[in-house]
């Protein structure tokens, strides 16, 4: 890479399984490295292991990474469209004498691990276990000759040089070293034709200019094969930059066991796709402070690989949720409306009245209500009495709120003081039922517990004044009458 040149990096999923949090945090250090350097971010679908495959998955992908918010700038590439390349390349290697001719039974190969992001799927036969040296390797023409009569399915194998080391600088983790000996002939292209992990991406990645590639450290392993693979096709290798794995609380690999793993379901669940970013961007990163907020522009500004750690980072789900509150309560109001637009559309709520001539009662609600919220849903969860009439009261609230037997009589006094008055705000909702409860001779609290259940269905809710003041005078009284007739059944 020359000093002008601008960075090409690529995020590169399997469609073996949803788009999940590693590959997540993988698509948005790439972006933001791209993004701040002024460089190009590609997508390619790596979709050459027919066994695991599940081409519908792909979708699921592209829609995980655009709700995240990341945009690719090319692509999407499909590896499976590319087929032809990699078995020029890999006859290519064969006939300069970097690979040769493996007539190995094929066993392990089939899904070697494509459990990963961009799964490896790099053996031919499970003998490489236990010795790196493929006895194909030093077959004569006459043995050559005798298994193609025979019509014996043929691979090809890198051929590993049995001396010296093979080096390749990390950004993370610096300059790394693997004995030669102790890496297997490793197979290129299997005997169905279709290329492995390590022949494909290579490929690819010198087709498409790469100058970055960032993944997980748990490619490590692979980037001695990779590096030789360049050194025998003539290219420069790209720089590598391994990120930190992402660990689930009790240390362990990140799974299913730790709870929601895949982007869709924190979407789902009433995450914000800012607030996710933010969180991600700090599992196995740091500005170099003790910075967390940071919107999206100050993760682009601030971000470099050199920031990145070589700890593996833990998933802690409560710091996720904190970041959740902190994106629904501190961005302008602007900014939230939309999302609690796409939720009050997706649970039935939503009044197009609410964007043209009720725009600002309903910012006003909004805002009034992202103070008490942790997820999205909650808009339509235990807010919904405010953008619907249709709620129910909370069997918890009734029971600890209603039980004194003049709530009845209380809340229906309220309704008649309500409507009497001439102004509609904050103070005069306050003094109206101040007054009725020194009236009545019961403690405010009282009165005030009682109407927030009549009014929005819950204990617990904004506060009850500032609550009045968004429903309406006409709203608030409706539903203390209708709370009266409610405890006072025929």
């Amino acid at each position: 890479m020359t000093p002008s040149q601008k960075p090409r990096v690529r995020f590169a999923p399997s469609p073996t399984g949803y788009l999940h949090v590693g590959g997540a945090r993988t698509a948005l250090f790439n972006w933001l490295f791209a993004r701040h350097e002024g460089g190009t971010l590609l997508l390619r679908i790596e979709d050459t292991d027919v066994e695991r495959n599940r081409p519908e998955l792909v979708d699921g992908i592209l829609q995980g990474l655009q709700w995240l918010g990341i945009e690719w700038d090319e692509g999407p590439f499909f590896q499976s469209q590319r087929l032809e390349m990699y078995r020029v390349a890999a006859e290519r290697l064969l006939a300069s004498g970097a690979g040769f001719v493996c007539y190995c039974k094929p066993t392990a190969y089939a899904g070697a691990g494509a459990a990963d992001p961009e799964g490896e799927g790099d053996d031919e036969g499970t003998k490489q276990q236990k010795n790196v040296v493929c006895p194909c390797r030093n077959l004569t023409e006459a043995e050559r000759a005798g298994k193609e009569k025979e019509g014996i399915p043929r691979a090809i194998r890198f051929r590993v040089p049995r001396e010296g080391t093979t080096k390749f600088e990390d950004a993370v983790f610096g300059s790394r070293e693997v004995q030669n000996n102790e890496i297997e002939d490793f197979v290129l292209l299997r005997s169905s034709g279709l290329p492995t992990y390590q022949l494909s991406v290579v490929v690819d990645d010198i087709d498409m200019g790469i100058t970055h590639i960032i993944r997980g450290a748990d490619h490590l392993s692979n980037t001695p094969k990779q590096a030789l693979i360049y050194q025998a096709l003539g290219a420069t290798p790209p720089i590598f930059a391994h990120v930190p794995l992402i660990l689930g609380p009790d240390r362990t690999r990140l799974s299913k066991r730790h709870g929601a793993t895949s982007v869709g379901s924190y979407a789902d669940e009433g995450f914000l796709p800012e607030a996710f970013r933010n969180f991600l961007a700090l599992l196995g990163w740091s500005p170099g402070d003790d910075s967390e907020y940071m919107r999206t522009s100050e993760l682009i500004e601030r971000f470099s690989l050199s920031g990145v750690s070589r700890t593996n980072a833990i998933f802690d789900r409560a710091k996720l949720e904190w970041f959740n509150t902190q994106y629904l309560q501190k961005p302008p109001v602007e900014d939230v409306l939309p999302y609690v637009e796409a939720e009050l559309k997706r649970s039935g709520l939503w009044q197009d009245r609410w964007k043209t001539t009720d725009s600002a009662w309903f910012a006003h609600a909004v805002d009034l209500i992202r103070q008490r919220t942790r997820l999205i849903t909650d808009f339509s969860g235990w807010a919904r009495a405010f953008f619907s009439d249709d709620f129910d009261y909370e069997p918890e609230a009734r029971e600890k709120f209603w039980k004194d037997e003049r709530v009845p009589g209380m809340l229906g006094k309220l309704a008649d003081a309500l409507e009497a008055l001439p102004d509609w705000n904050h103070d005069a909702c306050d003094a109206a039922l101040r007054t009725l409860a020194a009236a009545e001779g019961v403690k405010a609290g009282l009165l005030i517990n009682a109407t927030r259940v009549a009014i929005v269905g819950r204990a617990v809710a904004p506060p009850l004044f500032d609550t009045m003041v968004v429903l309406g005078k006409e709203r608030v009284v409706n539903r203390l009458r209708r709370a009266v007739s409610f405890l006072s059944p025929r």
